[in-house]
């Protein structure tokens, strides 16, 4: 099954009210919020305060994204507020297994991150304890960047390794996402995709969310 899921990364700041009622509209799955420390990632976005604003607003599973040094840390804050899927990153090194069973034991859905240049095996001794595991198509910290086609493969072997050990990980791919290469990352396996610029592109969020949903099952 299609999960699309906006990144609100995109989205107008100063109308996030709108912006939520547009993709519950146009029938988003998910709503995918990214948290940057400016250390991770040279950019700084925002962080449990808003979560929890968004939480009060709406019924949408919150797929939250900490691309953050040091996740354990702030992990409690962000359940509190409401994360329904909370992912970090591999790079960041540490009890990765553990971190991951922590937020199972609070019922919510642990997922791990690679950057691009992460081989993809690396989250293969992961996968019995995450739910999702989310392959960045873009070197994470900025929206509006292009599609690496060289995900495809990344894709193609985590559902391989998934598949061959039966284990119940979603394949999540994020960056770029758009009308013209959704079909391909859903054919190499993914099955969850984080569109930012692509959704809240010349404020048509509903149609552009249709847009992507239909081109990521037509036959090709």
């Amino acid at each position: 099954m299609i999960k699309i899921a906006p990144s609100f990364l995109s989205a107008d700041f100063g109308n996030l009210e709108s912006a939520i009622r547009r993709v519950e509209a146009g029938g988003a799955d998910l709503i995918h919020l990214d948290v940057m420390d400016g250390h991770f990632v040279p950019n700084l976005t925002f962080g449990p305060l808003v979560v929890k604003a968004i939480r009060k607003r709406t019924a949408l599973p919150l797929d939250v994204h900490l691309m953050i040094s040091d996740p354990a840390r702030y992990t409690p804050e962000f359940l509190d507020a409401g994360a329904d899927i909370l992912t970090f990153h591999h790079e960041v090194g540490g009890d990765l297994a553990g971190l991951a069973e922590t937020i199972r034991a609070h019922g919510r859905v642990a997922g791990v991150s690679v950057r691009p240049a992460t081989p993809i095996s690396a989250l293969f001794p992961l996968l019995p304890h995450i739910g999702l595991a989310l392959v960045m198509s873009v070197e994470p910290g900025f929206g509006g960047q292009p599609f690496m086609r060289a995900s495809l493969e990344r894709i193609e072997a985590l559902r391989r390794e998934i598949d061959r050990t039966g284990v119940r990980t979603e394949i999540e791919v994020d960056g770029g996402i758009d009308a013209s290469n959704i079909r391909d990352a859903a054919r190499a396996g993914a099955g969850v995709f984080v569109a930012g610029s692509s959704v809240f592109k010349g404020d048509r969020v509903e149609a552009n969310l249709r847009t992507l949903r239909e081109a990521a099952s037509e036959e090709k």
